[in-house]
């Protein structure tokens, strides 16, 4: 190569000048490299305070909560929403308070924080919102609503959680057997480890039937 025949002092002359050259970009590169790691950590460490607020905030709704504070509860729910709206102890406090609400038997306002949860990021969050806010529509006779609402093809590991409370829905409107066929889908699918079976028999043989049969399930599938 070229450079093993340059003496000691033209190497160093033409390391100097390749330096003058081109040190303007790697002195920029560098503070450039710096500067994304020192931003990266910085949002990092901004994310982890941020959830830690949140968190607090949240302990401050359940606290409130606990003491039947309902008004501390109304006011801790709502800075959490305008303070980090983004993070998922908001639709968990929308939750926490609606159960309030309907311990207080008001439905009305409990249904709103349970529909408004019903929309979370978190599918499973969102899917036990609906599960709730689908048997206060039952309890306040709004029985096709509850039912619209329930949809058993994206029910997933809720699937027999939700064909129970459809059936529940069918019986409160008289249609007895509706719900024979939900109740039966719900004990025979393979998602039933939310469910308390015992129950479940027990609302099945309340609409005549017996052990879950296959027809009984195909008529669900099918409605």
């Amino acid at each position: 190569m070229a450079e093993d025949y340059l003496s000691d002092r033209e190497q160093e002359e033409a390391l100097r000048e390749w330096w003058r050259e081109n040190w303007r970009w790697i002195v920029g590169g560098v503070v450039l490299g710096l500067g994304l790691l020192g931003g990266w950590r910085y949002w990092e460490a901004h994310g982890e305070r941020r959830a830690q607020q949140a968190a607090v905030a949240y302990e401050e709704l359940s606290s409130a909560v606990q003491a039947s504070d309902y008004e501390r509860a109304e006011h801790a729910l709502s800075e959490l929403i305008d303070r980090h709206a983004g993070s998922a102890y908001v639709e968990q406090g929308r939750m926490l308070l609606a159960k309030m609400h309907a311990d207080r038997e008001k439905f009305d306002e409990a249904l709103a924080l349970l529909q408004a949860a019903s929309k979370a990021d978190d599918e499973e969050l969102a899917q036990v919102a609906r599960l709730r806010a689908a048997r206060i529509m039952i309890h306040q006779g709004r029985h096709d609503d509850a039912l619209a609402l329930l949809n058993v093809a994206q029910a997933g590991a809720f699937l027999a959680q939700v064909r129970e409370v459809r059936g529940d829905a069918l019986f409160a409107k008289g249609d007895q057997e509706g719900a024979r066929a939900e109740y039966a889908a719900a004990l025979a699918s393979d998602s039933d480890a939310q469910i308390d079976r015992t129950l479940l028999e027990m609302k099945l043989q309340d609409v005549g039937g017996g052990e879950p049969s296959t027809a009984d399930a195909q008529a669900a599938v099918q409605e």
